[in-house]
């Protein structure tokens, strides 16, 4: 079910890419200078068609991205996200014995270094 959905989340972010690339440009911009009146006998209501698809396939794919992140194995097993298990080493530190303290060397009596 996982692997559909991944596959449906790469299928809508191609065709959400070829829809944006289809729309025409809402600014100004350079291409205004040379767009005057090419859009005389055209169809008027595609830029709405091509908005809303737009906008569902946005929808869609934040669905099933939340819809598999539902969904994942470490969601139900409660061991953490897979993230989490990377960043946290499970095999324990290894162990070094303790450094013992460092003591002030003993002065002897007798020799006197200030002169």
């Amino acid at each position: 079910m996982q692997t559909l959905l991944i596959i449906l989340i790469m299928l809508a972010s191609v065709l959400l890419s070829f829809l944006v690339l289809i729309q025409e440009p809402k600014g100004g911009g350079l291409a205004s200078g040379f767009s005057g009146g090419t859009n005389l006998m055209g169809v008027k209501r595609t830029g709405d068609l091509l908005e809303k698809g737009t906008w569902g396939l946005v929808i869609a794919i934040m669905v099933f991205a939340l819809i598999v992140n539902v969904m994942s194995p470490s969601a139900s097993t409660g061991g953490g996200s897979g993230l989490t298990d990377q960043i946290t080493p499970t095999a324990p530190a290894p162990t070094t014995a303790p450094i013992p303290p460092v003591t002030a060397p003993e002065e002897t009596p007798g020799s006197d270094t200030a002169q």
